[in-house]
């Protein structure tokens, strides 16, 4: 299969490598049956995103529509934060995960000339969870967040054999 790599500099470069997160995630996933994504793994975490495959993906889903609702309210937006949707797919999920990156493209549509990096630490944007960050920071999260979960699901599947 031959890669075709967006052409935008930069934003082309996050793009295709937060698409390519995706589609290593929902390789992962591929092979689970619903009770797979639903059983409950790790029952001593604290961390009700961090249960089960579901409530993984879900989290995982969630936050990459905030990371875009983060810079959208940064940029003067008034705009509401996702709702955390549960399926019992693994096909639901990659739908899901499909929709999110959509919305992900969907600002650098809206915003083509937006600035990414940000050097004066008063002018990065702060996000309800406390820290702050410039465009490229958060889509750069948003890429890791994904990547550190994918391998928690891994590890997940080798509790469930």
């Amino acid at each position: 299969m031959k890669k075709n790599f967006r052409t935008n500099g930069a934003i082309g470069a996050l793009l295709d490598e937060y698409e390519k997160s995706i589609h290593e995630l929902k390789e992962v996933i591929s092979d689970l049956t619903s009770s797979e994504i639903t059983q409950i793994v790790d029952d001593q975490t604290k961390d009700e995103d961090c249960r089960s495959v579901q409530s993984i993906l879900s989290h995982v889903v969630e936050s990459g529509y905030t990371y875009v609702i983060e810079i959208r309210k940064s940029l003067g937006e008034q705009i509401s934060y996702a709702r955390k949707e549960l399926y019992p797919s693994a096909i639901e999920y990659g739908e899901a995960l499909d929709s999110m990156f959509t919305f992900n493209e969907q600002l650098f549509q809206d915003y083509p000339n937006i600035k990414l990096e940000e050097y004066d630490a008063n002018k990065k944007f702060k996000v309800r969870w406390g820290q702050k960050y410039d465009v490229e920071q958060i889509i750069e999260h948003a890429i890791v967040h994904v990547l550190r979960h994918r391998r928690q699901i891994e590890r997940f599947k080798l509790k469930m054999v």
